[in-house]
């Protein structure tokens, strides 16, 4: 499995206030961002598999609506999951 749970609490602890913090927006784009980017792998294998697919859109919009959301209330933070994770806005 490529997300087990020692990896979930890596990028919680790096990206959250410990590794047990599961609810910040910081660490929650992260998780997505790490399974985007597996998605995306996999779609580029199997480009038919439409039900990926819509996962993929799925998460790519959590992420947005959890970015926005992450903008409004704290810009300086926002500003940082940004340029650390490599997004491009």
């Amino acid at each position: 499995m490529y997300l087990d749970s020692t990896k979930k609490k890596e990028i919680f602890e790096k990206y959250g206030k410990s590794n047990t913090d599961t609810g910040s927006p910081e660490s929650q784009i992260a998780l997505f961002s790490y399974r985007i980017s597996h998605l995306t792998e996999h779609l580029k294998l199997n480009r038919k598999d439409y039900s990926t697919e819509r996962s993929l859109t799925k998460l790519v919009g959590k992420r947005r609506r959890l970015l926005n959301y992450l903008k409004d209330q704290d810009i300086e933070k926002y500003r940082a999951i940004v340029k650390e994770l490599g997004l491009r806005k």
